[in-house]
């Protein structure tokens, strides 16, 4: 090598071409400490026969044609575009997320307060039904109870009397022609009709 100067130039020129084409163009500008330490290895690779070693390199810029500088702006704004429609598209799927979300944890809120609802309704019918059967065994127990004493026993003559009596009131109004014994318009009459009846009854009864 007679003028190493040259030698090296030729040969930084080279490489870089060579290093530049390894890598997508738009990484050129983002990636010059990588390509500036691959060009001095590779220099001082092929120059250390030469006696010379190369300590430091530096691109100082770098102008592609015009046609490769629209290409780039072309594509920068392809990424850009690519990057606010995947961020839009994310920022619909987590919306979409939340809404069902929210939509499902209302359902399952309504659903546990319709159960509790239900739960407490038939809490409080099965309370009601209890507290009616048990006011009706009361009422029936002391009705039992009156019933088994001598005024109990005149009272409810008393009571089958006077429905006795109703009884045929309501047969003369809904019958144009009604049957009865000679005695059978008499008031005391029936009266003594219904306790005969009961008499028997409590007879058999004893019997």
């Amino acid at each position: 090598v007679d003028d190493y100067v040259f030698a090296v130039t030729q040969l930084s020129q080279t490489t870089m071409r060579s290093e530049l084409g390894k890598m997508e163009l738009d990484k050129t500008f983002e990636e010059r400490d990588v390509l500036n330490n691959n060009i001095v290895s590779a220099i001082n690779q092929a120059a250390e026969p030469w006696g010379i070693q190369v300590l430091r390199y530096e691109i100082k810029d770098i102008i592609p044609p015009h046609s490769v500088m629209e290409a780039m702006e072309a594509q920068m704004k392809a990424e850009r575009v690519k990057r606010a429609q995947i961020l839009e598209s994310e920022g619909d799927r987590q919306a979409n997320i939340n809404v069902a979300e929210g939509k499902k944890q209302a359902q399952v809120l309504a659903a546990e307060a319709d159960k509790s609802e239900q739960i407490l309704r038939a809490e409080g019918e099965a309370k009601a039904i209890i507290a009616v059967a048990e006011a009706q065994a009361d009422a029936l127990l002391k009705v039992g109870e009156a019933a088994d004493t001598g005024q109990g026993q005149k009272a409810i003559q008393l009571d089958l009397a006077t429905k006795a009596i109703a009884a045929k009131e309501a047969i003369a109004r809904e019958s144009s022609v009604v049957l009865l014994p000679d005695n059978g318009t008499d008031a005391s009459s029936l009266v003594a009709q219904g306790m005969s009846i009961i008499n028997s009854l409590n007879q058999k009864q004893k019997s």
